[in-house]
């Protein structure tokens, strides 16, 4: 019959060389369709298919017996190919000298063996029982004194059979110049030898099991040929001399040894009893040690008697073993129901549910343990994070204040977003001023903030370990070896089947969270359904923009923990919404409360001028706007994985928006101080708002401002501005004409003139008045002033005296000499304006008559000059510069 198959080829073998009984891998190709297939192997020679166990086609597992053959090839036999053929051989190494002790499946030379039973008092084992040499290298004695070693390890011995065994002063008093390259071949060899007795008694009684085939086949080969000989029965035969001596033998060895047979028997038979009513006892008494057990806890010790009960009497016919052992079933199944419900009950640690999925797995527990665990895990988060929110509310409603519970932030382990808000540098015009702001804030945590930081931690504190779970449930290492291999494939089918569940679960807390959190901070952004079950708290007052950068520092770190368990970010998103949302919140309003903050400014001017000209005022405001933007700095940067706050136009428009209106609240509160009743206002200062000579010429360019505010800003200046000079110049204006008619005079019936006369003086006066009350606040603004002042004082003067009809020669030449002493002496801050005034007042005027005329002009102004030099030196100290109206 021709074979369907190709014959076997061997062509590895794993290891190569070995003693008789090593057990080997062959690989190849054709090794066979299965264990019946398998008919024939042979290593060196040696047949081995008893011990043969068939894997695959291109695998089987055996052991090496003996051979005569040192080196061989492997010969594969099977039904389906024939004798096969190898490409590699075996090379069977002499086996090691046995030891006493040693476990082995050959013959021991007993004839020195020591029997420890005779020698049991005394405190150190018989030298024979010991190793000679543990460590396999060369041992090399130690010159130290003894004395001095039992000093030194005092208590301790060298002997490595004793409980105090010291391995430094066995290796100080036998390897004190060994090198470390040998002591690590030592550790080899202590390995080795470690290795060796791993296997147990069970190896050795396996590889003795051929030793005893062979006995059994020489004797069986023995007796068919006797029997081959016996059958012809022939008198005198081998056979029959040798049956005869054999029952003659056996009936005088049952003669001398019947007594003796019979005691043994007895004995055997009371021996068998005794180990039969020991198997007996173990299966009476398990169900009363499982429920002992099971009150202890010890359920290591229930799962291991249960699994030796069920292999000795699971499939029992004897109705006394049936009785006990459904006993023991029904113990174990109230163990399964107790096991069940301790994994189920919350809260517990992720060791205890990993160890009761174990014990369930080895119970074989009907259902899937660990995934009723996992729903039980992730409703108690659920049930948590809701109570959460019920308790602060409670507690909210017992204790109305804003400021309860009290929550220490410099104690939380989490870094905090409001810490470097305290570090903040006061600025040069400002290190005086003391900020308004209480600082008491960061000790008072509201409850919705507290609320936020409890549910962080929460969710914190059970995600971690509901992730870990699954992650063990997916990987199999939640159940032992043996329940691992038996439910692999139906578990696995399971895994597939059950990951869109546990999205599902772990979705469903993250909308949890950021819905709670949302209820507490961010309620309009609720659906209408979920305002009832995630909000409803009762809001007092809107929390600052520093609660809520604090809130926005917390999720984001739990942001941050979520992700270092490898959680999609696909299920993260939800909370990078949530993020993106309070950063919005928390930029509009801390702009709002520095809107509100700066409309209060005015209340705090107290009008103390500094050295450089300014009052509080302008520190305040810039302070304000500091330590806002220093407050949203952490909020406007992106973390890893967020988008940018202003990426929607319509958050861009409601910034700006906040802007102007902030700049327009400083306008408003200095419109506010600019017209305070005169009794409020302290006339010997300017207001900040006229500090300067142009409140823009110092704005760059870059400046964000719109031009909404800018003409907000120009229009009050220039209205401050023009109240200011008509404060001022209006006194002055008002006193020329008085002054010029004083006494009756006449333009027309005057004496010659003597000097610049008082009127004009006392304005020139008020003039350095108002020039020195500028100057104390600032001298840039001094020319700005000065010449609109002069403008209307030239204005007046050319009015008046175009008014007057006719002039004396002598009123002619006093008109000339004022004009001319007030021109000269605010020359420098003459303007187009104020040149055309003057002009068109010395053009009313006659002309001068003769040269005495003059040089009587030029006198009396130069006496005049001479006499109030002083006075006039304020109109000559500042340099030309361009005047701005």
């Amino acid at each position: 019959m021709s074979r369907s198959r190709q014959p076997p080829l061997v062509t590895g073998i794993s290891p190569n060389e070995g003693i008789p009984w090593t057990k080997v891998t062959i690989r190849g190709e054709n090794l066979g369709t299965g264990p019946t297939d398998l008919i024939g192997l042979t290593i060196c020679g040696h047949n081995c298919l008893l011990t043969a166990e068939w894997m695959s086609a291109s695998k089987i597992v055996c052991r090496v017996g003996q051979a005569k053959n040192d080196k061989g090839d492997i010969i594969v036999t099977t039904k389906s190919g024939g004798k096969g053929t190898s490409t590699v051989s075996f090379k069977l190494l002499k086996p090691e000298k046995i030891g006493i002790l040693d476990q082995s499946a050959v013959w021991v030379d007993e004839m020195n063996y020591y029997d420890m039973r005779t020698d049991r008092n005394k405190g150190i084992p018989p030298l024979s029982l010991r190793p000679a040499n543990p460590l396999g290298i060369e041992i090399e004695k130690s010159k130290l004194p003894q004395k001095d070693l039992e000093l030194l390890f005092h208590g301790m011995s060298a002997d490595f059979t004793s409980e105090n065994f010291s391995a430094a002063w066995y290796l100080i008093e036998n390897h004190s110049t060994t090198s470390f390259e040998q002591l690590k071949m030592a550790v080899t060899n202590l390995k080795r030898q470690a290795n060796k007795k791993s296997e147990g008694s069970l190896a050795y009684v396996k590889g003795g099991l051929s030793t005893f085939f062979e006995a059994q086949d020489a004797l069986s080969a023995i007796h068919q040929k006797l029997e081959a000989d016996g059958t012809e029965k022939v008198e005198g035969s081998m056979t029959q001399k040798l049956e005869n001596v054999l029952n003659r033998a056996s009936n005088t060895a049952d003669t001398l040894f019947q007594e003796v047979l019979g005691r043994k028997d007895k004995a055997d038979s009371t021996r068998n009893a005794l180990n039969v009513l020991q198997r007996f006892k173990f299966l009476f008494n398990l169900p009363l040690n499982i429920k002992r057990n099971i009150q202890k806890g010890d359920y290591d010790v229930v799962i291991n008697d249960y699994e030796k009960a069920k292999s000795l009497f699971g499939k029992t016919e004897v109705q006394v073993f049936k009785k006990y052992y459904a006993e023991v079933e029904a113990g174990i199944e109230d163990l399964r129901e107790l096991l069940l419900k301790k994994l189920l009950e919350t809260p517990s640690t992720l060791h205890d549910q990993k160890r009761y999925i174990r014990y369930l797995s080895d119970l074989h527990a009907p259902g899937d343990p660990a995934w009723q665990c996992i729903g039980a895990q992730h409703k108690w988060t659920l049930k948590l994070m809701q109570d959460c929110k019920e308790g602060h509310m409670k507690s909210l409603k017992g204790n109305p204040g804003p400021h309860s519970p009290m929550l220490d932030l410099d104690n939380d382990v989490r870094p905090s977003v409001l810490g470097h808000l305290s570090q903040t540098a006061s600025l040069k015009r400002g290190s005086s001023f003391q900020s308004g702001r209480d600082d008491t804030w960061r000790y008072k945590t509201p409850h919705r903030v507290a609320f936020v930081e409890k549910l962080t931690k929460l969710v914190l504190s059970q995600l971690p370990n509901f992730w870990k779970l699954w992650i063990s449930y997916v990987n199999g290492s939640l159940f032992s070896e043996t329940a691992e291999k038996s439910g692999q494939i139906e578990r696995s089918k399971n895994v597939r089947q059950r990951q869109n569940d546990f999205k599902k679960m772990i979705q469903e807390v993250m909308h949890s969270l950021v819905k709670l959190i949302r209820g507490a901070l961010l309620p309009l952004s609720l659906r209408e359904g979920d305002g009832r079950q995630y909000g409803g708290w009762e809001v007092q007052a809107e929390l600052s923009g520093q609660w809520l950068a604090h809130v926005i520092q917390t999720i984001r770190l739990t942001y941050e923990s979520l992700t270092a368990l490898e959680i999609p970010n696909d299920m993260l998103q939800i909370i990078q919404d949530l993020i993106l949302d309070l950063r919005i919140r928390c930029i509009m309003v801390t702009l709002q409360h520095t809107a509100e903050e700066i409309k209060r400014l005015a209340e705090k001017e107290d009008w103390i001028v500094d050295n450089e000209g300014l009052t509080s005022l302008p520190c305040q405001f810039e302070q304000s706007i500091v330590h806002s933007l220093q407050s949203l700095k952490g909020v406007v940067d992106c973390k890893p994985g967020e988008a940018s706050v202003f990426q929607q136009p319509k958050t861009q428009e409601e910034v700006c928006q906040l802007s102007i209106n902030i700049m327009q609240v400083f306008i408003y509160c200095l419109e506010q101080l600019s017209t305070k009743p005169d009794a409020d206002i302290d006339t010997t200062h300017l207001s900040v708002d006229v500090s300067s000579p142009d409140l823009f010429g110092s704005i760059h360019e870059d400046f964000s401002l719109t031009s909404v505010s800018m003409a907000s800003l120009k229009e009050l200046d220039q209205r401050l501005f023009e109240n200011y000079i008509e404060l001022k110049a209006d006194p002055i204006v008002g006193s020329l004409e008085p002054g010029i008619y004083a006494g009756y005079f006449d333009w027309k019936d005057c004496l010659p003139p003597a000097g610049v006369r008082n009127y004009l003086k006392e304005a020139l006066v008020n003039m350095i008045a108002v020039h020195a009350e500028v100057f104390t606040i600032s001298k840039e603004l001094v020319p700005r002033v000065l010449a609109r002042v002069v403008e209307a004082v030239s204005e007046e003067l050319s009015r008046l005296m175009q008014c007057v009809s006719s002039f004396s020669r002598n009123g002619a030449l006093q008109a000339r000499l004022e004009i001319c002493a007030l021109r000269d002496t605010v020359a420098i801050y003459l303007t187009p304006e104020s040149r055309s005034s003057f002009k068109q007042a010395l053009e009313a005027l006659p002309q001068l008559a003769s040269g005495a005329d003059k040089k009587l002009l030029e006198e009396l102004l130069n006496k005049f000059k001479s006499s109030m030099h002083l006075q006039l030196t304020c109109f000559q100290a500042a340099s030309p510069t361009v005047m701005k109206t």
